[in-house]
């Protein structure tokens, strides 16, 4: 097992890490709008999407994968009211590329977020 860090994605905000490799598979922890540096994004749906992605993308790259090998991703949002707007964003994100997802509406999301998303991803 290997435990991943990266500096282009922001610190863990409790007691886990980014992501953790394990039999040729890597799974994200949650990844919410902050940036590397720790800073919470406006409560705008749309940009805080594109930074959770942006995030996701950093974790994956670092523990030796991309977003074209994920496997499965769980998209937690604070309002299903978001869902197209979140989607479209996604599918953006993903192209062609299509892994099994769920989508859950939650009650809160830590630091009061819009939208958290992990990844399950082959390692290359």
């Amino acid at each position: 097992m290997k435990f991943v860090q990266t500096s282009k994605a922001p610190s863990a905000i409790g007691p886990y890490s980014q992501a953790v490799i394990a039999n040729g598979m890597v799974y994200t922890s949650g990844q919410i709008a902050l940036t590397p540096e720790g800073v919470m994004l406006e409560d705008d749906v749309v940009v805080q999407t594109k930074q959770v992605l942006e995030n996701l993308q950093a974790v994956l790259e670092e523990a030796g994968s991309s977003m074209d090998m994920v496997v499965k991703t769980t998209i937690f949002i604070a309002s299903m009211d978001d869902f197209v707007t979140i989607n479209g964003i996604y599918e953006e994100a993903f192209g062609t590329h299509k892994p099994a997802r769920a989508t859950v509406a939650v009650k809160t999301l830590p630091k009061n977020a819009l939208v958290e998303i992990d990844a399950v991803a082959l390692v290359k």
